[in-house]
């Protein structure tokens, strides 16, 4: 007889002599788990696969656990879809696409689906010193909501870079995403960085929400890659992004 049988002999043995609660490293599981392993040295190892392995999987019942070694992150299927606790870039979330994650994949930042503008300027008629010089995770959110403050005084039917992202609002499964910016010149670059991924950025320059002078700010090409400054007149497209 193969081990199997053995194992499935064991099991069984525990099972009769506790109720339901079978237990692996101990006599005593608990009485409310239907499978009680305890160990101080060794951890239990789920079924490991990539995500077209996964995908073969054929009708997956909800609750199923596997470790998807795409994305180095347990994923459970729901009954409609797998889900993961963690996020990963290129993941469809939050009203866009995940194109950078810290904190083991719990935040990041998101960036829409599609250009709010092919090309627009970052002033609103009038070039002014908005003190936006923020950079880094998180600064664009800042960034923005001081350009919009500052510069809606200078034309009230105006339209420019920040107030389109600070526009912008997406509804998926009844859940409205409301919350977008624009990028600090660091959070364009990151963007940059993953533009195979993110998909559909496709104009030359876009702006970041970061201020050089009263006169200019800083956008990126996205064919070669570096951040240059730009009269705050000229046009550039514009793609949001929130963070999670």
């Amino acid at each position: 007889m193969n081990k199997f049988f053995y194992l499935f002999i064991a099991l069984l043995f525990i099972t009769r002599a506790n109720a339901q609660s079978v237990g692996i490293g101990t006599t005593t599981p608990n009485a409310k788990a239907a499978l009680d392993i305890t160990s101080t040295t060794r951890g239990l190892l789920p079924p490991r696969m990539d995500s077209t392995e996964r995908n073969a999987i054929t009708s997956p019942p909800a609750g199923l656990i596997v470790y998807n070694t795409t994305i180095n992150a347990f994923q459970c299927y729901n009954g409609t879809a797998w889900y993961s606790t963690v996020h990963f870039i290129g993941e469809n979330y939050g009203g866009g696409i995940v194109f950078y994650v810290y904190d083991n994949g719990q935040h990041g930042l998101i960036a829409a689906t599609a250009d709010q503008s092919t090309g627009i300027q970052w002033n609103n008629g009038t070039n002014r010193f908005t003190g936006t010089t923020g950079d880094g995770l998180g600064a664009g959110a800042m960034n923005t909501a001081m350009i919009v403050a500052i510069q809606m005084a200078d034309n009230q039917t105006g339209n420019f870079a920040a107030k389109v992202c600070a526009d912008y609002s997406v509804t998926i499964a009844d859940i409205t995403y409301g919350d977008w910016y624009l990028p600090s010149k660091h959070e364009l670059n990151l963007m940059y960085l993953q533009k195979n991924v993110v998909g559909e950025l496709v104009i030359f320059n876009y702006w970041s929400s970061s201020e050089s002078n009263s006169i200019a700010a800083y956008l990126q090409q996205f064919v070669t890659g570096p951040q240059v400054n730009a009269t705050k007149d000229n046009t550039a497209g514009v793609r949001a992004v929130r963070a999670f």
